[in-house]
């Protein structure tokens, strides 16, 4: 049997700006199907009755998963941004080298100008110390 080749692997390529915002949509993918895991807590809670949903609240006040909170409308962000950017390209346009460049640099100015926003109209607006 003849010698064959082995298929480049991530070793092989140099490390470039679309293999991270491809790994990133993966990741936060999968960081928001975790996160369904709160919303249908969430959605028990308030199926539960008031006791219940004073329970959750309480839960979901606490900065731990404030935090997680937060992460999550940070992926969310991203996801959806990107998602765009995704479906654009399955559409045929950006493509090339440059306009995927500019598609990932207006991918990243979107979060960072969304995701402070929803963070502090979900989370701090009207919280009382």
């Amino acid at each position: 049997m003849a010698q064959r080749p082995l298929s480049p692997h991530v070793f092989i390529y140099r490390f470039a700006y679309t293999m991270a915002t491809s790994i990133f949509h993966r990741a936060t993918g999968i960081a928001l199907s975790g996160g369904l895991l709160l919303l249908v807590g969430w959605l028990l809670a308030v199926a539960g009755g008031p006791a219940s949903y004073a329970s959750f609240a309480a839960f979901a006040g606490r900065w731990p998963v404030k935090a997680l909170l937060g992460l999550l409308v940070l992926s969310f962000c991203y996801h959806f941004a990107n998602g765009i950017r995704h479906l654009s390209w399955d559409a045929g346009f950006g493509m090339e080298r440059a306009q995927a460049r500019r598609s990932a640099k207006l991918v990243m100015a979107f979060v960072l100008i969304s995701a402070p926003l929803l963070i502090y109209l979900l989370l701090f607006r009207g919280a009382t110390p």
